[in-house]
């Protein structure tokens, strides 16, 4: 009993991936050239192929792929495709008529491209005419569909000349839409897909595409895209020869990306991106032979047409190598390896070349803006940290960080083994392996501290910038300084010690028990006040309790400090608005009320607990006259003033935003000038 193909389930059980929306034009391309070397041989000069796009006159515009002085393209409804191959001969025919021929298997066909033009197109329509066995001229025409199958023409009117012309019509919307869209971009698509053609000796026919608008030869793109061939090679995977033909392409602002196309069938099946798979291959590339390119590389074997599938978009081999050692089969893994490999062999030149640019491109980052990577940069490089010399700062900045969390990690388990090995005899070379992992934690932890100096450096900048007069005149408001100092409405419960920057006040402020930033005086623990007034920074801390892994354990005298921030040059300070007076009166309620650590301990009562109230505001008129009201003296550089309240124990300081950026930068001098980093 002879079993019955169903076309329509045939093609519903097809993958075509959106993805590659132009497939199955490119079939019907590659079945067109080898009618005209069926026709021709080796006198491809002889061979003419066409290619042309047909646009709605009618649908919506396509403004996606619109540039400069150019005009909005028509949707894409169909392709034809002529040629003046051998023609559907009756053995050609025969062929078609069957699923899954084998009429063409040695040149790597697997009769599924017809398929393909069902799952994109509507319908297709072919009219060619051929030489019969006589030398006469004769033809067919007919209509190919899922619902109509093979519908053959009598009537329609033969061409004269042999060839074939087949029509896609209806391009269906989901790949009309993911499909390329200018004559340009199509050109190139089909100009890359059947490269092999334009590479093999005596080339490939004069093939054109074009539309209404416009025509583009692909035999032209050979010169416009290429610069030359290289060495053409071959690699051998586990007893399977593999050809590479590499090619100097001349770099475009649209695809600058070194690629590896895999063939199969004279076809490419699949492209993969070969940036940074190789150090040093990054876009594009210079020898002393050309301008600046782009690297190529076309894959091909027998190895890869037994094993491409049906539908030419992948191929049935494993990715990776089966972990048995027994079983030699060959993986995709095996095969990028060894091509890798071969790679970096042919472009040994370049590479090197790109490799000193991009390690000049990665100290030149780490010395200008990024010094934390200084001390770690020669354990970096051996780790393979290669870059394109044209990186952005911020892509590069995320790379050497990640390479510094792996050389972090590489060093704590190193560390866990050679520690673990002094409790016992230490082995031969022990004493080294221990000085070498001390050098790398010595190495990190400068990092660390680099890195701590530069965001104090990133710190005052922004600071800087905050207290200058913007483009329109005006000056930032004083939650924007104060958020720079602590996040506001939060406590130092609630918060990190990384999230304030109190230093720029006062480098002891960073030693405290408790610290709350805009926050009621009755909302906070360590104080019994019912007041709703809200400092902007209040602070206590622990005589005793120099750092804060004392967790405010220590008793009995607490330090209270208050500080007020006004908004760069306001000038409406008054007896009513008197930031002086306000500090004072936020001590004079703490003290007032039931005062407690950040633990919720009782503090014993006292007056005599200094207090330091900090006033940051720029020296207005108005500002100066609450000043000389509180009977404060000018600091020596005329930049602030001070004094002490007796009645209330507190230490008063008024300082300006530039004397309190100056201060800062003074204080970190040192450091800063270690790494390198501008003071100033």
């Amino acid at each position: 009993m002879a079993l019955t193909t169903s076309l329509a389930g045939r093609v519903r059980n097809t993958s075509l991936p959106k993805s590659h929306a132009l497939l199955p034009l490119l079939e019907a391309v590659v079945n067109a050239i080898q009618a005209i070397d069926a026709r021709f041989g080796d006198d491809t000069e002889s061979g003419r192929l066409r290619i042309r796009i047909h646009r709605s006159p009618q649908e919506a515009l396509d403004f996606s792929h619109v540039g400069p002085g150019r005009a909005a393209l028509k949707p894409i409804v169909g392709f034809t495709v002529e040629d003046n191959g051998v023609g559907f001969t009756p053995e050609n025919m025969t062929s078609f008529e069957t699923l899954d021929s084998d009429h063409k298997a040695d040149m790597g066909c697997r009769g599924v491209g017809r398929l393909l033009w069902l799952k994109a197109f509507d319908r297709v329509t072919i009219r060619s005419a051929y030489e019969d066995e006589a030398g006469r001229i004769d033809g067919r025409q007919f209509r190919f569909s899922v619902h109509g199958e093979v519908e053959l023409d009598p009537e329609a009117e033969l061409p004269a000349e042999v060839g074939a012309a087949v029509s896609l019509d209806g391009f269906k919307k989901p790949y009309q839409q993911s499909g390329l869209k200018s004559v340009e971009a199509i050109a190139r698509e089909v100009f890359e897909h059947c490269i092999w053609y334009f590479l093999r000796p005596g080339g490939a026919p004069h093939i054109m595409v074009s539309d209404d608008d416009g025509a583009v030869s692909l035999n032209s793109l050979m010169n416009d895209f290429v610069y030359s061939d290289l060495q053409r090679t071959s690699i051998d995977v586990k007893g399977e020869s593999f050809d590479m033909v590499s090619l100097r392409l001349k770099s475009s602002p649209r695809n600058h990306a070194p690629r590896l196309y895999w063939c199969a069938a004279n076809r490419v099946v699949l492209e993969e991106n070969l940036t940074s798979k190789v150090p040093g291959l990054y876009g594009r590339l210079k020898d002393s032979e050309s301008s600046p390119f782009t690297y190529v590389c076309y894959l091909s074997s027998d190895f890869l047409d037994s094993h491409v599938r049906a539908d030419r978009t992948a191929f049935d081999i494993s990715e990776q190598a089966p972990d048995t050692p027994l079983i030699e089969d060959v993986s995709m893994d095996d095969i990028r390896e060894s091509a890798l490999k071969e790679v970096e062999r042919i472009l040994a030149g370049p590479l090197s070349a790109a490799r000193e640019e991009g390690k000049a491109r990665v100290h030149e980052f780490v010395s200008n803006r990024a010094p934390r990577y200084r001390p770690v940069l020669s354990r970096l490089e051996p780790l393979g940290v290669t870059v394109d010399p044209s990186i952005k700062d911020q892509e590069l900045e995320l790379l050497l960080h990640s390479n510094l969390q792996k050389l972090e990690a590489s060093a704590l388990a190193e560390g866990h083994a050679v520690l673990s090995q002094g409790n016992s005899a230490p082995p031969e070379g022990y004493d080294d392996r221990l000085a070498r992992y001390l050098n790398t934690v010595t190495d990190i932890n400068q990092s660390d501290l680099a890195a701590y100096v530069s965001r104090r450096r990133a710190i005052l900048d922004v600071l800087q910038r905050l207290v200058e007069v913007d483009g329109q005149g005006r000056y930032s408001r004083e939650d924007a300084i104060h958020s720079l100092l602590m996040p506001m409405r939060t406590d130092s419960n609630e918060v990190g010690t990384d999230a304030s920057n109190l230093w720029i006040i006062d480098e002891r402020l960073a030693f405290h028990d408790y610290l709350a930033s805009d926050k009621t005086l009755k909302s906070m623990p360590i104080t019994g006040s019912d007041s709703t007034r809200e400092p902007d920074l209040l602070a206590t801390r622990l005589v005793g309790s120099p750092v804060l892994a004392s967790e405010g354990q220590s008793l009995p005298l607490p330090s209270i400090v208050v500080v007020e921030v006004k908004r760069p040059m306001r000038n409406d300070a008054s007896e009513d608005k008197d930031p002086i007076q306000q500090c004072l009166d936020y001590v004079k309620r703490v003290r007032a009320g039931g005062v407690k650590t950040a633990l919720g301990r009782p503090i014993p009562p006292t007056r005599e607990a200094p207090a330091f109230c900090y006033v940051l505001a720029d020296l207005t008129k108005t500002m100066v006259d609450r000043c000389e009201y509180a009977t404060l003296r000018p600091t020596h550089d005329g930049m602030g003033y001070f004094g002490f309240n007796e009645p209330l124990k507190a230490y008063i300081e008024v300082v300006s935003f530039d004397r309190l950026v100056n201060a800062a930068t003074e204080r970190n001098r040192a450091f800063f000038d270690k790494l390198g980093l501008p003071s100033s």
